[in-house]
């Protein structure tokens, strides 16, 4: 018996910082979706997806929740394969860098290229991005010192560290490109990656001394292994640790990291460096795909743009989602969420397209044939075209398929759709119906179920629960043969068979109705947002000073609190309104203040202030404030109160 061909794709490691978005589910769908087609196509598939849990950015966060990373990771972790099970994904393995079989691959693997002498110790000194966990050298910071990356302040850091010989390599990382051109994919990520290292590669610093959340360096306890290091090597660590090791045999080298063009840098210049230096084979393909963009901007916690999948399936349906995710992205490009771009795409393409095709299908061959789908008769003069497109359309998706360009391949697909909707118009049954021409009615119904059948066969690694509904529809559940890839022959319905009409698949969106109730909540959102951006700015200005005294008693209700702040960015549509993250010890608060106009954001980041921790919460455009910070103004300056040097969470007063 031949053996079958193997296949092995993998999404990034999601960093468990905080919970998953529906930029992680673009990702995971669409490597679920290539997985799903491949064993359609007869492959031994493997799909690898999972966390990457160490550094310093969760360390700070644990400390800021109170637990320690571990139990902040195991948590967050949860709620991705919670997630993963919601979207239907159905991977193979899901690693997690705190695994034991990782560590010890990490731990191995380090050994080997330091002995190898491609790996010293020196002292770094440079810019440092915590969100990005991420070096960058004088000229990538800019005169700014904002990271190339994410556009958030960088911190100048000294410390001693492992480094990498990466410049060693860059000529061969070269070379390699050069007679490997489909590694990068698309085109335009290979030549971005070409042309940052004909600038000039330097060495990799790789390993960490200011926190502990890591994997110790074997030879060096003192030193944790630097984040990306750690987390790439999970791509091999879950095939070679993973019950006897010949997972590794048969699927390394992978065929397609799925990555999004963020991180394609460290995916396509430090990993191939690595297995390199380390004598490995390198992956068959690394593609790098766009962003989720939200109304054209991009998705950010502090924007408060950040969609919510979860909310999503639940208000509109898993496939609906899926389907949304996979035509909406066009290769290589960005792709942009709102909620009327997604009501639309459902319409148009689910409810109006392939909802429509089943229904009139259904429909027709129970009010003209008693439920029962009859053998073709005599054709009508539409029927060639559309059986032409039929055959043809299989080797059409498949070749868009295996490229990963799925929207196309889905385009590809909706087109057969679109010739059934219209041969049903062309064509005519109720006239042929009524005129009696029972043959050529017969062969009308026949080619419209058969159109159904075949576009559901191929459409159902993109909605994995679509098929079974339309297979009872069909009357064709037990009919397994007639659900495969190798099924997809013209013709091979069965005559005779009874079918099932159920409800419609894709009821219909009231976009208007939609729309409308969300610009009465916009409205009201808007009202109370003005009104308490009045009351914070009020708050924020110089009152006079009091005649009233007050016990000690008063003084004692106030909860003041030393504050560090994480994060600060403006408030959307709102001048004078800064939203902070604030590490208060034990926990974290959100909290706005009306300081825009004296301050810019990236000025307060790491600066330890002052809070009143007690006071009610309220929410200004939609945002909850947990406290308000301190400040005094002196002459026409607002001055937030410093206090440099003390503990986050400590008590005032």
């Amino acid at each position: 018996m031949t053996e079958k061909p193997t296949f092995y794709i993998t999404t990034p490691i999601y960093y468990p910082s905080d919970n998953p978005h529906i930029g992680h589910a673009y990702t995971t769908v669409a490597a679920d979706t290539m997985t799903r087609y491949k064993k359609m196509r007869g492959y031994d598939a493997y799909f690898l997806t999972g966390t990457d849990e160490h550094g310093q950015k969760i360390q700070r966060r644990a400390v800021a929740a109170g637990v320690e990373p571990q139990e902040f990771v195991d948590k967050i972790s949860e709620n991705f394969k919670k997630l993963w099970e919601l979207l239907h994904i159905d991977y193979d393995d899901f690693i997690r860098t705190t695994d034991d079989r990782h560590i010890k691959y990490v731990q191995d693997l380090f050994q080997k290229i330091y002995d190898k002498g491609d790996i010293y110790k020196s002292t770094y000194e440079g810019w440092y991005c915590t969100p990005d966990e991420a070096f960058f050298t004088e000229r990538q910071v800019g005169e700014e010192h904002i990271c190339p990356d994410c556009g958030r302040p960088v911190e100048r850091m000294q410390e001693e560290s492992y480094f990498f010989k990466m410049s060693k390599y860059a000529d061969r990382w070269l070379e390699f490109i050069e007679a490997n051109p489909d590694f990068i994919r698309p085109e335009s990520r290979r030549n971005e990656m070409v042309n940052f290292v004909k600038q000039g590669l330097e060495d990799l610093c790789i390993s960490r001394t200011t926190f502990n959340w890591g994997i110790p360096v074997p030879f060096d306890g003192k030193h944790v292994v630097y984040v990306w290091f750690d987390a790439l090597s999970n791509y091999i660590s879950a095939l070679a640790n993973t019950g006897d090791g010949s997972l590794y045999n048969k699927f390394w080298p992978a065929d397609v990291h799925l990555v999004g063009k963020d991180i394609i840098r460290f995916h396509t210049i430090i990993w191939p460096i690595m297995l390199m230096a380390a004598e490995l084979p390198l992956p068959k393909c690394v593609l790098g795909h766009g962003w989720v963009l939200i109304d054209n901007d991009k998705m950010s916690k502090s924007k408060g743009n950040v969609v919510n999948p979860f909310v999503l399936c639940e208000r509109y349906g898993v496939d609906a989602i899926r389907y949304f995710l996979m035509r909406e992205m066009p290769y290589g490009q960005d792709c942009n969420y709102n909620e009327h771009n997604l009501a639309l795409r459902i319409n148009v393409d689910l409810a109006n397209d392939y909802g429509n095709l089943l229904s009139r299908s259904t429909g027709m061959i129970d009010k003209f044939q008693g439920s029962i789908v009859l053998a073709p008769g005599e054709p009508t003069e539409f029927d060639a075209e559309l059986i032409e497109l039929a055959k043809a359309t299989p080797a059409r998706f498949a070749e868009l398929m295996d490229k990963m360009e799925w929207a196309n391949a889905i385009a590809e697909l909706w087109k057969l759709v679109a010739k059934a909707n219209k041969y049903i118009d062309d064509a005519a049954p109720w006239a042929l119906n009524k005129a009696g021409e029972k043959g050529k009615l017969a062969s009308v119904l026949y080619n419209m179920v058969e159109v159904v059948r075949l576009t559901t066969i191929m459409i159902s690694p993109v909605m994995p629960t679509l098929a079974e509904k339309v297979w009872k529809q069909l009357g064709i559940t037990d009919r397994t043969d007639l659900h495969t890839w190798e099924s997809l022959t013209w013709g091979s319905f069965p005559a005779d068979t009874k079918i099932d009409r159920g409800e419609p698949l894709f009821p219909r969106i009231d976009i208007a109705a939609m729309e409308a109730a969300a610009a009465e909540e916009a409205a009201a959102i808007d009202a109370a947002a003005a009104a308490e951006e009045a009351a914070a700015e009020e708050e924020s200005q110089l009152e006079p000073l009091s005649t009233d005294m007050i016990g000690i008693e008063d003084f004692a209700k106030l909860d003041l609190r030393v504050v560090e702040v994480l994060e600060c960015e403006k408030v959307p549509k709102a001048d004078k309104l800064l939203k902070f993250r604030l590490n208060m010890g034990l926990e974290e608060r959100t909290v706005l203040s009306g300081i825009a106009m004296h301050y810019a954001p990236e000025e307060l980041v790491g600066k330890h202030l002052v809070l009143i921790a007690n006071l009610a919460p309220r929410k200004i455009r939609g945002i909850e404030s947990q406290g308000m910070l301190l400040s005094a103004l002196v002459g026409e300056t607002l001055q937030v109160v410093e206090v440099p040097g003390m503990t986050p969470g400590a008590r005032i007063g």
